[in-house]
């Protein structure tokens, strides 16, 4: 592929599915790190069989899809299909060939990926602490384990996890995690008290909950293996209950993330289970899998009265790393969830796509 780079159009990139649902902050930083590129008309931006782990968008110029000679559709930059990645099936469905001279932007997936799952997966967490609120002499053992994960989890498991957590004392005023830094431990407050706070875009700080003893937090960066998505600060003297990220994956998250192939999953559907993809609706509205219900990440919380407790839900996003922070939530509330292995890009047969 035969290209140039230019100075990065904001006006463009904010037009872009799903960039332009990222939070102010999280768009910089994303923005930082991309170039639009141009191709001379005639060269390939990538092969039909590919494998890469790049979101294409067209800005301006003409492209066209190919099957060997045949020409499926032809692209224009400015036109509301340009505005979703390029035919972002894995392996690749087509040929993609400059028709004329293009301008277009490439960006990781996976970084894509990790950035909006921290933006959608921010508000529910917080909003299910608040919730519940224990009272202040109650058991933390017992607090902790009336979470429903925990009826999903082996119970030498769950001794494990009381054998390999360690106890940190913490004073008034010290930060336990801090928002943007990678997830490391998943917590649970012994004594004492804390507040979860989130810098938002406009850098204001903004108080989301405050935990008392037997809350349980820090879990949705493990479970999507991203950064932390706020802030928590303990307001009290007091102790708490760590897990490792890697004894967490091994005993908790292992457990809950029941993983299924797309012919597995298909077989479950016929059997009465629902596809459920948890991606933003105008990612779903470019491609899903026929008759597949639509709930975003960070409107689920919200919506969990639109679910059947007695239905399986098969969950899907474009890599797996909402799917496993959705899992972690309905896991929660008492659902039965499995999970598309590899996600919908690389899982999902183009056939089968909406």
């Amino acid at each position: 592929m035969q290209s140039s780079q230019s100075t990065v159009d904001l006006r463009a990139l904010a037009q872009l599915v799903p960039l332009n649902s990222l939070s102010a902050d999280n768009f910089k930083d994303l923005v930082q790190r991309v170039q639009i590129e141009q191709l001379s008309a005639g060269h390939s931006l990538f092969r039909r069989d590919d494998r890469d782990s790049w979101a294409y968008y067209l800005l301006e110029g003409e492209l066209e899809l190919r099957d060997a000679n045949k020409v499926v559709s032809v692209l224009q930059g400015g036109m509301s299909a340009a505005q979703h990645p390029i035919a972002p099936q894995q392996p690749r469905q087509w040929q993609a060939v400059a028709r004329t001279d293009i301008s277009f932007v490439r960006i990781d997936t996976t970084l894509l990926d990790i950035l909006l799952t921290w933006d959608q997966s921010a508000g529910y967490v917080v909003a299910d602490l608040e919730s519940e609120a224990p009272a202040e002499d109650a058991d933390w053992m017992t607090r902790m384990l009336g979470s429903k994960v925990f009826y999903q989890v082996p119970p030498a498991n769950i001794q494990e996890i009381f054998k390999r957590m360690e106890a940190v004392s913490m004073s008034a005023g010290e930060v336990v995690i801090r928002q943007g830094e990678v997830g490391d431990y998943y917590y649970v407050l012994r004594q004492g008290r804390a507040e979860v706070l989130r810098t938002a875009p406009n850098g204001a700080t903004v108080r989301l909950a405050q935990l008392q003893q037997g809350a349980c937090f820090g879990e949705e960066a493990l479970m999507a293996d991203c950064e932390r998505n706020a802030t928590v600060t303990m307001t009290s003297d007091g102790v708490l209950m760590r897990l490792s990220k890697a004894d967490f994956d091994a005993l908790l998250k292992a457990p809950l993330l029941h993983e299924v192939e797309y012919h597995a999953a298909e077989s479950l559907v016929e059997q009465g289970a629902c596809w459920l993809d948890v991606r933003l609706e105008s990612e779903h509205y470019n491609g899903a899998i026929l008759h597949s219900l639509n709930i975003p990440l960070y409107l689920l919380r919200l919506r969990l009265r639109e679910l059947d407790p007695e239905t399986t839900y098969i969950l899907y996003c474009d890599t797996g790393r909402r799917s496993a922070a959705a899992a972690f939530l309905l896991s929660e509330a008492g659902f039965d969830v499995r999970v598309l292995s590899g996600g919908y890009l690389r899982a999902v047969p183009e056939a089968v796509a909406a």
